[in-house]
């Protein structure tokens, strides 16, 4: 099983590139990054989380920058969202943005994905809560077009162009690997229809096992090749006994949360953390 971390990449927090590059020196295999293109002051949605919003949900940089100015200085560790909101984006130019970053880092990019959950937020982009799924949907199809033919068309209820060409291809072929977030069982029917991998959140009751085994029995109702997919836990807790028994079980990744800290603290939790990887 690998191990990851994950970073809300903040104005105010450590750079980017510092990070990058520690966690790479360290032997991370990846390094996510979350994203909210910005916060409505009005705060009709509530946070998932409970109580007020942190401050970081509304400080962060575009991930595909961030992870660009990681990518340039670091040239092993795996670099990716966790998770692009989807819905909130479009398709063609995120498809050019993730295909170009995939081939300046020399296919390091995972693309980890989400509905989102801020009505506000996703509503200032043209798209509704209730229909955010089917539009997440649409767009990703419409993006592995473009990732793997020379003239691409895509024609769905949603999203659609006649055939277009769209340079650079992604240096992994197909395509990056594709991670979706969320615990639902109509979020495992759409791994297996259209993703590489699951992403769940690992906060209790997340047992192992039992996610595997969730997995698997999607796979086999979609007539899916289970050994074709992944399963990343997301914000999996920092604990020796733990990782063991996600290892035991048969998960491939376990991503880590970097909190909100300073500089120097960050380092110390990444040295921590470090110890988790022998």
């Amino acid at each position: 099983m690998q191990i990851g971390v994950y970073y809300f990449p903040t104005d105010y927090g450590i750079d980017i590139r510092e990070l990058a590059r520690a966690a790479e020196e360290r032997g991370f295999e990846s390094l996510l990054l979350p994203e909210h293109t910005h916060i409505p002051t009005s705060r009709r949605t509530p946070f998932p989380g409970g109580g007020e919003l942190p401050k970081w949900y509304s400080h962060t940089h575009d991930p595909f920058v961030a992870l660009s100015f990681a990518a340039a200085v670091t040239s092993k560790i795996l670099l990716g969202t966790g998770v692009c909101l989807v819905p909130q984006h479009d398709p063609i130019v995120t498809a050019k943005s993730i295909a170009s970053l995939d081939r300046l880092s020399n296919g390091r990019f995972l693309f980890g994905i989400g509905g989102g959950w801020n009505v506000d937020e996703m509503e200032n982009h043209g798209a509704r809560y209730d229909t955010r799924f089917k539009l997440m949907r649409e767009r990703i199809l419409a993006m592995k077009v473009l990732w793997t033919e020379e003239a691409a068309a895509f024609h769905g209820q949603m999203v659609s162009f006649d055939p277009v060409w769209l340079y650079p291809k992604p240096q992994q072929r197909p395509h990056p690997p594709i991670l979706l977030g969320g615990s639902s069982d109509y979020t495992l029917k759409r791994v297996v229809e259209f993703c590489d991998g699951w992403l769940p959140i690992a906060r209790a009751p997340f047992n192992p096992q039992e996610a595997v085994a969730r997995l698997r029995r999607a796979a086999e109702a979609a007539g899916r090749d289970f050994s074709t997919l992944s399963l990343s836990a997301f914000g999996a807790p920092a604990d020796a006994a733990t990782l063991a028994q996600y290892r035991e079980a048969g998960i491939q990744r376990a991503v880590l949360w970097i909190p909100d800290k300073t500089r120097d603290q960050i380092l110390d939790i990444l040295d921590q953390y470090a110890r988790l990887l022998s």
